[in-house]
């Protein structure tokens, strides 16, 4: 176990290697051990925009890597935190605008309220404050982190998360059924915008040991965590329609890539995703209000067979998350991401030699 300071990212970007290529017989575990309550390290806070805009990034970064210092990383986990401004914050970089509110973040249409999709055309705006509030952490990050700390992307959001933004409520709805080809325009001018940024913030970190995003898995190469949150309100013809496409061509872009799978009510689109040939993985998340992770043993053996990856945040319950594992039959495919209290220490690390990780 180590901390920022001392820590081995060659070591760490073999092992996460090892696994993306299929070369590790051992699932992979980013469940770090989190500080001694009432320590002098306090966390900052989750969603970045929450720091006024006039906030120096250094004092927010400062604050950051003292954070991270207080934490222990066993062999797979790895010092990082990721530039939180709230999922779909794409938006408020393509003419919306976004909010803060006590412990949330929403975006709203901004130039473009109560216009009609004919009459949307988005673009990435450079000058948007909240673009430029990440290019300044961007570079501050670069410059101060020197590496030393893996600096996750923000969570651009899905295409058509994002263009829910500007077609609020049941708009969007309606949208694909009374406009079809604008809803698809649109959707490729959001991917357009989504990589450009995607690029751009990522040009910034040159000294990042990798890729991450939100979720706590680390790549060596370009990567990132993909989702349509919106599909919950579609039919499987309407997903084969207007989101794999753009999902696909996401995949083809970037190196390595998940889906982030949000709730039964997107289940029915998940034998499209498995086909997808070049998406790497599957994040299933049962959502509020439904059974826990542990609850769901024909789904993740439903993706397991279909040799993608699997994400898997077993919040301490590590006997449900090994009674998973082992009944896919494939635990070499799992990656583990979490935090545990200290007192669970041994816990973690039983667990962990269990399946053979150090």
């Amino acid at each position: 176990m180590t901390t920022p300071h001392a820590f081995d990212w060659n070591r760490c970007s073999a092992l996460w290697d090892a696994w993306w290529n299929g070369e590790s017989d051992t699932p992979l575990f980013n469940i770090r051990i989190e500080p001694p309550k009432g320590g002098t390290a306090l966390p900052p806070k989750s969603y970045l925009s929450m720091y006024d805009f006039s906030t120096p990034p250094e004092q927010i970064l400062e604050e950051e890597e003292t954070w991270l210092s207080a934490f222990t990383y066993p062999e797979g986990s790895y010092p990082s935190f990721w530039l939180n401004f709230g999922p779909g914050v794409l938006a408020a970089m393509l003419g919306g605008e976004g909010h803060n509110g006590m412990d949330t973040v929403w975006f709203t249409p901004g130039r473009w309220e109560g216009a009609d999709p004919e009459h949307i055309h988005l673009s990435l705006d450079r000058n948007a404050p909240w673009f430029q509030r990440l290019e300044s952490l961007c570079r501050a990050a670069n410059r101060m982190l020197n590496g030393r700390i893996q600096v996750g992307i923000t969570d651009f959001g899905g295409a058509l998360d994002i263009l829910s933004t500007f077609l609020p409520g049941e708009a969007l709805l309606f949208a694909l059924y009374d406009s079809p080809d604008e809803v698809k325009r649109l959707t490729w001018e959001i991917h357009d915008a989504w990589f450009q940024a995607f690029d751009f913030f990522h040009s910034l970190l040159k000294k990042n040991p990798g890729w991450s995003a939100w979720d706590g898995i680390f790549s060596s190469k370009p990567y990132y965590m993909l989702q349509c949150d919106f599909s919950y309100m579609i039919s499987p013809e309407m997903f084969a329609e207007f989101v794999l496409p753009e999902i696909s061509a996401s995949c083809r872009r970037l190196d390595r890539s998940f889906y982030h799978l949000d709730g039964k009510g997107e289940l029915p689109h998940l034998p499209q995703l498995l086909a997808e040939e070049r998406l790497g993985g599957i994040q299933w998340v049962p959502g509020a209000g439904n059974p826990p992770f542990t609850e769901w043993e024909p789904i993740y053996r439903e993706i397991a067979n279909a040799g993608k990856k699997i994400w898997l945040a077993p919040g301490g319950d590590f006997d449900g998350a090994s009674r998973i594992m082992d009944a896919t039959g494939h635990p070499e495919r799992f990656v583990l991401c979490d935090a545990v209290p200290p007192e669970r220490e041994s816990d973690l690390l039983r667990f962990c030699r269990r399946y053979g990780a150090e």
